[in-house]
């Protein structure tokens, strides 16, 4: 019976493809093509794309390492280790402050996005804290059910964006991606930027690492999970600009979405195929942000245990709900987005590249 509920609660190198991916695939797929148009020339957008995920390999190698030491422990617990219960509840709070900030602004982005192209006349405040409390339940289950959740609703989403570029093959233009390698070194340093924010996500398995109970396979299993959005970024890119054009893309906040309104079903199955594109890419939001909203409160949780899970949710939800509304226009939601990414490459990327090398420093000393 212990073996069985042992094997129930762990997770495979399935499970975490999909969790890496789906954690990384969420909104931001929706405007990176206009946000790397904008810094590059032509379609050269696409030369970041590769570089963003060749960094965010790195990133994925470097943590796979570091959890591969301390397989069925999550970061805190690592860092009680390798240093003291201090660091690692310093450690903590900090990815709690990140992943609350992420999905304050997720669930802003959320709303703007259904308000833009579902429903227009119901207020975004509304359908945020909607979202929110949706994410609320979700997240009062367990942690390995949320992780399973993503091999269900995964493959579902990654067919339907498949079907979303396959029916607008018709409007190809190759000639839209000429001229190419036109961009300047900085364009490309620019646009690589934005898209190395775009991959942050890897770090989630620094708290699931909890369920990792065989270290084999852990990065070559992160690294596949990074490797799926690099071909979908890749893809989409390509798709948006062959369609639309860059000029056009620079200037559609949301490109894909705009993708899916051109797309007209063969038989007319779907009169508004984009409806049905955002309907099951909310279910996609809705896996990424309730995996953040729940390293949110094991982060906290772990820092202060004689508080109760719902107790943490209850304290939190308001305050997640209004960090989302502080940006007041879409250029602020870009700032905020900015100043959340900024963060999370220091607390979820170079503080545990850090760590890693000091363990490898007192490990050399330990030899000498």
């Amino acid at each position: 019976m212990k073996k069985n509920e042992l094997i129930l609660d762990e997770m495979g190198s399935k499970e975490i493809v999909f969790c890496v991916s789906n954690m990384i695939i969420g909104f931001g797929i929706l405007t990176l093509p206009n946000t790397i148009v904008r810094t590059t020339v032509s379609s050269d957008g696409w030369i970041s794309i590769l570089l963003g995920g060749g960094i965010a390999i790195l990133i994925a190698i470097i943590i796979g390492k570091l959890i591969e030491r301390f397989p069925g422990k999550n970061v805190h617990a690592i860092m009680s280790e390798v240093f003291n219960r201090t660091f690692a509840h310093f450690f903590s709070l900090c990815f709690a402050l990140y992943y609350f900030l992420f999905v304050s602004y997720q669930i802003r982005s959320v709303s703007t996005i259904t308000k833009l192209y579902l429903f227009d006349n119901t207020p975004e405040e509304f359908l945020g804290f909607t979202f929110l409390l949706v994410l609320a339940y979700g997240v009062a289950g367990s942690s390995i059910a949320l992780v399973r959740m993503n091999v269900l609703f995964f493959p579902i989403v990654i067919s339907v964006l498949s079907l979303l570029l396959l029916f607008n093959i018709g409007g190809f233009n190759v000639h839209r991606l000429l001229p190419m390698f036109k961009s300047d070194f900085t364009g490309i340093m620019k646009a690589t930027k934005e898209t190395t924010f775009s991959y942050l996500g890897v770090e989630i398995m620094l708290f699931y690492n909890i369920y990792v109970l065989k270290k084999q396979k852990v990065v070559s299993s992160m690294v596949r999970g990074i490797l799926l959005p690099i071909l979908f970024y890749f893809v989409t890119f390509i798709f948006v600009v062959v369609i639309f054009g860059t000029l056009v893309v620079e200037n559609t906040l949301y490109p894909l979405a705009e993708l899916a309104k051109e797309v007209e079903v063969p038989g007319e199955i779907f009169e508004r195929f984009e409806f049905f594109f955002f309907v099951i890419w909310l279910i996609s939001l809705f896996c990424t942000n309730v995996m953040a909203l729940d390293v949110t409160l094991i982060a906290i949780g772990a820092v202060f245990q004689r508080l109760k899970k719902t107790t943490l949710l209850v304290i939190l939800l308001p305050s997640i709900f209004i960090a989302g509304l502080l940006p007041s226009s879409i250029k602020e939601l870009r700032i905020f987005s900015s100043w959340i990414s900024y963060l999370g490459i220091i607390i979820a990327w170079i503080l545990p590249a850090l760590i890693l090398l000091v363990i490898k420093l007192k490990e050399g000393m330990k030899h000498e």
